[in-house]
């Protein structure tokens, strides 16, 4: 059987559209299939099998690097597959996908240039695997707490208080919020028996917390944003009652499809992608944001814990 001609080969491989989204993100830089299948959220497998078909018609090329395989655009391409890949990357921009994939490439390019991030993901990855007396998760949050600044905290959505409460031992100050006026009292009552002065709980709302604008040097929203109604615009207040310099920092779940979670947990959202993450602080007036996953759960659902940062210049 006669060898397709290269050039319907070419169109051929073009015609699927997670190809296109694949051409369009190594247009910017070479990714391995684990970048690739963390931007794209699609199966390792199916990534693979995609970059081979590509592969076959020179449009992109690999090597290896230990481990890993790390795919890029062809770099010295003829006449012909020079303007495929150039209409790849101008159709790929018409998908629906397109925006999401770009945010969450320029996370991932940000993330390689963090080395100690690398590192400290490196490290977090062995902690559970090997034992060693006195080595836990709990005497690590106790020694970061100890060298903690003396910062000014405000802790939205913040339940009971157990995150406030740890941080009021060590920061200037902590303001507790949340909607719920038997869950601030129990944490006010709890503070003053603790003898703790500099933790004050207020009753309100993740979208417009009762503090002052510009009087805080973080923020922080554990396990909270899930919960509210916009969470858009709880950054927006968030960016407003920060400090020039002060941070914000999220711990929620990566999105998921336990749709239970909203009768057992009274989730409002089923976690975040961390493309809408990044767009939502950097429409807010962060800059300098990170975000990545720090966790992830064994046991079904196998929930995925992500932690974003930024700063408001």
């Amino acid at each position: 059987m006669p060898e397709t001609p290269t050039t319907l080969r070419s169109l051929r491989a073009l015609s699927d559209a997670t190809r296109l989204r694949l051409v369009a993100l190594l247009e910017k830089d070479e990714l391995s299939v684990n970048e690739l299948q963390e931007i794209t959220r699609l199966g390792q497998s199916r990534i693979s099998t995609h970059l081979g078909l590509l592969a076959e018609c020179d449009l992109v090329q690999s090597r290896r690097e230990g481990k890993r395989t790390f795919y890029k655009l062809n770099p010295h391409p003829g006449e012909a597959t020079g303007e495929f890949i150039r209409l790849a990357v101008r159709a790929a921009k018409e998908l629906p996908e397109h925006a999401g994939d770009q945010i969450n490439l320029k996370r991932i390019l940000a993330r390689r240039r963090e080395q100690a991030q690398v590192l400290f993901n490196q490290v977090a990855g062995r902690f559970d695997r090997v034992y060693g007396p006195g080595r836990s998760w709990q005497a690590f949050g106790h020694l970061l707490l100890r060298i903690l600044p003396p910062l000014v905290v405000a802790d939205l959505g913040s339940g009971e208080g157990l995150l406030s409460e740890l941080l009021a031992r060590r920061c200037k100050k902590v303001i507790a919020v949340d909607n719920s006026e038997k869950i601030v009292a129990f944490g006010a009552r709890k503070a003053r028996k603790a003898g703790l002065k500099n933790l004050e709980f207020r009753l309100g709302d993740l979208q417009d917390p009762p503090i002052e604008t510009g009087s805080v040097d973080l923020v922080i929203l554990s396990q909270a944003l899930h919960h509210a109604e916009d969470p858009a615009a709880a950054l927006v207040s968030a960016h407003r009652i920060l400090r020039r310099g002060g941070q914000i920092m999220i711990l929620d779940l990566l999105a998921h499809k336990f749709e239970k979670a909203r009768e057992l947990y009274g989730d409002r959202w089923l976690g975040f992608a961390e493309a809408d993450l990044h767009r939502w602080l950097e429409a807010a007036g962060f800059r300098n944001i990170e975000i990545s996953v720090v966790a992830r759960e064994e046991q079904p659902p196998h929930f995925q814990t992500v932690l974003a940062g930024a700063e408001k210049p």
